[in-house]
């Protein structure tokens, strides 16, 4: 029997903003301005968004999982709630193991530092010691392919590189869960196939991959399931060809 590696019952996610007024009420309120003896904190509405409604799903140690979804489906939101980045406002999650996440090109680098010293940074701030790092440090700089730059100040790196050496850190840990967003969009083909690659192997270790990405064609390749969300919700979770094969069908109807 196999173990999970995430539970997720009801998940929610709510932002509270500023409520937004119709154009007519806005233009009204530049041209004429009334007077009030209301504070401005008592007159402020405030509106109420759902990034994240009811989402319920199991993942199993060793899974490696897709996420799709259009912009604004709440892809992002989750997998900030999956990394403990931010909490959600209602509903029962549980992570079993150590999560390590690239959401975002260069997260955890320092601009001013070179590649050398972040890879030192981000190893130990996602828990690894000094002596752990010593030990991969030359595969990790060999599988991002960076080369002589990695003596060079990361805000000079390009996109490309700064994704291929934070995923190279992240895979060469041993936390259970990896995280990851786009990092296939980002890149040349060797390296993305380097990449998808390296998840397989991960996962055949017992390690659960995460993976956010609009390549679908990578997805069916890598991927044991898909969850697709729209507007916060999952519409499907299952075998990641069904699953994709009724997210494009969706998509061309609309």
């Amino acid at each position: 029997m196999k173990k999970i590696a995430v539970r997720f019952e009801n998940i929610c996610k709510r932002y509270d903003g500023p409520k937004r007024k119709p154009l007519r009420d806005f233009l009204t309120g530049k041209i004429i301005k009334k007077v009030s003896a209301k504070s401005d904190s008592a007159a402020k509405s405030v509106e109420q968004i759902w990034a994240l409604k009811d989402v319920s799903f199991e993942i199993e140690q060793g899974e490696v999982i897709g996420f799709v979804g259009s912009n604004g489906a709440g892809k992002s939101t989750l997998l900030k709630i999956l990394s403990r980045i931010t909490k959600p406002t209602s509903g029962f999650g549980e992570i079993t193991g150590r999560v390590a996440s690239l959401l975002e090109v260069g997260t955890g680098f320092h601009p001013e530092l070179t590649g050398r010293e972040n890879v030192y940074l981000s190893g130990s701030i996602l828990g690894m010691s000094r002596s752990e790092i010593d030990r991969r440090f030359d595969d990790i700089v060999e599988f991002s392919g960076v080369g002589s730059q990695i003596d060079m100040q990361v805000k000079f790196y390009s996109s490309g590189q700064h994704v291929r050496l934070g995923f190279s850190v992240l895979a060469h840990l041993e936390q259970e869960i990896l995280i990851l967003d786009e990092v296939l969009a980002v890149g040349d083909q060797d390296f993305k196939e380097k990449c998808m690659k390296k998840m397989h192997d991960l996962a055949g270790s017992g390690r659960t991959v995460l993976l956010v990405s609009h390549q679908l064609e990578s997805l069916e390749k890598l991927c044991d399931k898909v969850i697709w969300l729209d507007r916060g919700q999952v519409v499907e979770f299952g075998e990641t060809s069904r699953v994709l094969d009724a997210y494009r069908n969706a998509k061309a109807l609309a």
